[in-house]
């Protein structure tokens, strides 16, 4: 499913189209929880982020990600996560690849929304209040590094899709 840019006539539109779509979906299901994360690419490769000792999940490397809060759009989530996890600031979202359901640390089902984005070309700056290390994955290294499988699902379906 294509995102147009958002700074595009109708770009925004399509975006709360796709937005209302994918919640309908998940409330349906009965999930209250929602995740955004973003996948930033540079190259072949994908930044990813460790979680720190001691948090939920320690030692897993993840996309920059975060809860949807209150009133919060699925886009200022998105926005607003990687920006504080990463330092980066979202220029463009491109694509929903998909999402994945887990289990939160209070028990919560939960849905995690992808959607690949581009960044501001600035250097990674971490809050080592979540993360303590990056990395820039790809393909050929996705199994030297701690990732869950819902997590290689989507990288796997996103490598597919623009190594086409």
């Amino acid at each position: 499913m294509k995102i147009e840019h958002l700074s595009k006539t109708g770009g925004r539109k399509k975006m709360q189209q796709i937005e209302e779509s994918i919640l309908e979906q998940a409330k349906k299901e009965g999930i209250k929880r929602f995740v955004v994360g973003g996948i930033i690419r540079a190259k072949e490769k994908v930044l990813l982020l460790r979680r720190k000792a001691g948090e939920f999940m320690t030692g897993i490397y993840e996309f920059p990600s975060g809860r949807v809060g209150g009133k919060e759009s699925l886009v200022e989530a998105l926005r607003r996560e990687v920006k504080e996890e990463t330092g980066l600031k979202i220029i463009r979202i491109g694509e929903y690849v998909n999402s994945f359901d887990y289990e939160s640390s209070s028990g919560e089902k939960t849905r995690q929304f992808n959607f690949v984005v581009e960044v501001e070309n600035e250097e990674i700056k971490l809050n080592p209040m979540e993360h303590d290390d990056f990395a820039w994955v790809e393909l050929t290294t996705l199994r030297t590094y701690k990732i869950t499988e819902s997590v290689q699902k989507i990288l796997r379906d996103f490598w597919k899709d623009s190594l086409k």
